[in-house]
């Protein structure tokens, strides 16, 4: 399986605060892989680092490389614009925009200069159809996005984020606000979405990134602490520090 993005020697400071230290990372393509740690040690940061996302707060320095398919996305001819759309994000708590439904999904198509409505229309069923939410709304796309549950509006926000067609889908935490039922139906989706899309996944929840995860990387003040096949991780860590937050004994 090859790899799609790979980190080395990255590093990164908010002011004086240094959030990632030498992160050297290899993420393989049309897998999951999980970000596990307590919070406030980088694992955030560091999904944010690889669509340029961090650019927008003044106070960040970034030093070392985020390769994505062989090229540094730091790199002066980067267009921001494309890397986002190629790596697009789910954040933590749903945040559809306070348009229809229709237009949440085709916002993203249409700021790439796409504006046949038979196009847009394809698109957005498409997109709704891969988030798994297509036939609870395919009937009400007119209606405003924000009268949906919340686990609906994290499916829809998965949608946007994938009518602009990306290959990879960053996800911080897209659980941690919704009830049991939508947390289950957004982990199916997640399986089914690795096929077509590579998923990193920040969670707190370690059960979560043992049922879904290919890949899960242990982040701890800043430090990658150790990286590997998910059910090794769990069952036979290296590291005593891994050992001791996944058995409970801190975070």
């Amino acid at each position: 399986m090859s790899e799609i993005i790979t980190t080395k020697d990255l590093c990164l400071w908010y002011g004086d605060n240094q959030a990632l230290k030498n992160i050297n990372l290899a993420i393989p393509e049309k897998s999951i892989t999980a970000l596990i740690g307590p919070s406030g040690c980088g694992k955030s940061t560091f999904i944010k680092t690889l669509n340029r996302m961090n650019d927008l707060i003044p106070s960040v320095k970034i030093t070392g490389e985020v390769n994505y398919k062989g090229r540094n996305i730091f790199s002066k001819d980067t267009d921001v614009n494309e890397l986002r759309r190629d790596i697009g994000m789910v954040f933590q708590k749903p945040n559809p925009f306070p348009m229809s439904i229709y237009d949440n999904v085709a916002y993203g198509p249409r700021t790439h200069g796409i504006t046949s409505r038979v196009k847009l229309n394809e698109i957005v069923e498409q997109a709704l159809k891969d988030a798994a939410i297509w036939d609870e709304v395919s009937d009400r796309l007119k209606k405003n996005a924000l009268s949906l549950s919340g686990g609906q509006q994290q499916r829809l926000c998965i949608a946007r984020a994938l009518a602009v067609k990306p290959e990879v889908l960053l996800m911080d935490e897209p659980t941690s606000a919704l009830d049991p039922i939508s947390t289950s139906r957004i982990e199916e989706l997640i399986l089914q979405l690795k096929e077509k899309y590579t998923i990193i996944i920040v969670t707190h929840n370690m059960q979560q990134a043992v049922r879904i995860s290919d890949n899960t990387a242990f982040f701890l003040l800043g430090d990658l602490v150790e990286f590997g096949k998910t059910e090794k991780i769990f069952s036979q860590p290296k590291d005593k520090r891994t050992e001791d937050y996944i058995t409970g004994r801190f975070g």
